[in-house]
């Protein structure tokens, strides 16, 4: 995990080389570009593991970047932004970031969130429960922990990282509900606090990937009050 390659795409480039610093000493290697056009030739060229990435940027947005990234690829993306409204961080997880970091951001807090989504995206079967198969199944839905894959009715659907995590965990578990506190603390693994919101965007992302009717769900129900759960099939 400390040889993985961190792509930090910030305008401001006395951000982008105080980052370089950070993840460089913590052994990472790292890759910077200045807009979201220069991010997505990077991609091209090299294999990364983890993008840090501004929202405010010429030439093509952070949002409009995670769009296009999520076209092709599933690698961790954590959104950097000097704005901290609920529903910038809401609207940047519902474009399919994995995380959310505001600027100013607290250099350990920052390290410590992309060794969380690395650790997760790098070693998806970490999480095991009693039941040690590699191929998880309820109902129509699969999920594979060692080739990644997931696939509803047989047809493969594309998760990210954070969202093959709470599938694995609601899977293993069929019929338990998580509160919200709990999906986050055993996903992100790390402690939770105000965190629903968090944690209801990637839910409903989810939903729209494998439900017929999302406001009906057959699989991914809310207990409303407690959490969620996948139902018993």
């Amino acid at each position: 995990m400390d040889h993985a390659t961190i792509l930090v795409v910030d305008d401001d480039r006395e951000i982008a080389n105080a980052i370089e610093k950070l993840l460089t000493f913590e052994g990472y290697k790292v890759i910077k570009a200045y807009n979201g056009l220069e991010a997505l030739d990077a991609l091209v060229t090299n294999d990364v593991q983890l993008i840090l990435l501004d929202i405010m940027m010429p030439k093509l947005d952070g949002l409009s970047t995670t769009l296009k990234i999520r076209e092709k690829k599933n690698i961790p993306i954590i959104i950097l932004s000097a704005k901290s409204e609920d529903s910038d961080k809401i609207l940047g997880l519902s474009m399919g970031a994995d995380d959310y970091v505001t600027k100013p951001f607290n250099p350990q807090e920052l390290v410590a969130r992309v060794k969380s989504q690395l650790r997760r995206y790098m070693y998806l079967g970490d999480m095991r429960s009693s039941n040690n198969s590699s191929l998880l199944v309820v109902g129509g839905l699969s999920l594979n922990r060692e080739t990644k894959e997931f696939k509803v009715d047989g047809v493969p659907v594309k998760l990210t990282p954070t969202e093959f995590k709470i599938m694995e965990l609601l899977m293993s578990n069929p019929g338990i509900v998580f509160s919200a506190e709990k999906i986050y603390e055993r996903v992100w693994q790390e402690e939770a606090h105000s965190v629903e919101n968090t944690v209801m965007v990637h839910i409903r992302r989810i939903r729209e990937k494998i439900e017929i009717n999302p406001k009906e769900p057959k699989y991914l129900k809310v207990v409303w009050g407690i959490g969620y759960k996948i139902e018993k099939c």
